[in-house]
């Protein structure tokens, strides 16, 4: 009973990937796929199965990185005294690494902060701070709570006035890089 229940699979499986669609093996000819790579990556971009990063032709799109967001740059420079357990530019939040406010009475109390991005713009609402608080009594007998203090506000208004001062100087750079480029009038 066993061989024959081995035998019937060996011969079913096949049988059923090849139902399975019918073009489980596509076939692949010199003719339909070119040799040449850059005209095998020019036809899937016309036919729309690829993209291709840099090279000829075609301008790209317009991209916001990271260094070009005076919020987010303030940020890392704000919580740069502390390790990053989560930066995501695309997801719009920072997580810092649990660290220890470093007294030596509160030695088992650990603290950990999160950025959310709301806006690109700097404004009070484009910002939200959490601090969350971990205190161990014992290393498995750990609670933690969401911190509701000064700290996160002061966090928030530090970040917020280096992202403005990231700005007015990033402003003050293309007003001057401006002025260079148009010629003086002669009155």
């Amino acid at each position: 009973m066993n061989i024959l229940f081995k035998l019937i699979i060996i011969f079913l499986i096949p049988l059923l990937l090849n139902a399975c669609g019918g073009n489980f093996f596509k076939r692949s000819d010199v003719k339909d796929n070119p040799v040449n790579v850059e005209d095998r990556v020019q036809r899937n971009i016309e036919e729309g199965r690829g993209i291709r990063f840099g090279g000829k032709g075609g301008k790209g799109g317009v991209f916001d990185f990271a260094s070009s967001n005076e919020l987010w740059r303030a940020t890392v420079e704000i919580l740069d005294f502390v390790p990053l357990t989560n930066a995501s530019y695309s997801g719009g939040i920072i997580i810092t690494d649990w660290f220890n406010s470093g007294t030596e009475e509160n030695n088992n109390r650990n603290i950990k902060i999160t950025v959310k991005f709301l806006s690109n713009e700097v404004r009070s609402d484009a910002v939200k701070v959490d601090v969350h608080e971990r205190i161990c009594k014992t290393q498995s007998n750990c609670s933690t709570r969401l911190v509701k203090s000064k700290i996160s506000n002061e966090i928030k208004v530090a970040i917020l006035k280096k992202a403005a001062f990231l700005q007015k100087t990033k402003t003050e750079e293309i007003v001057k890089k401006n002025k260079k480029k148009r010629p003086k009038k002669d009155d």
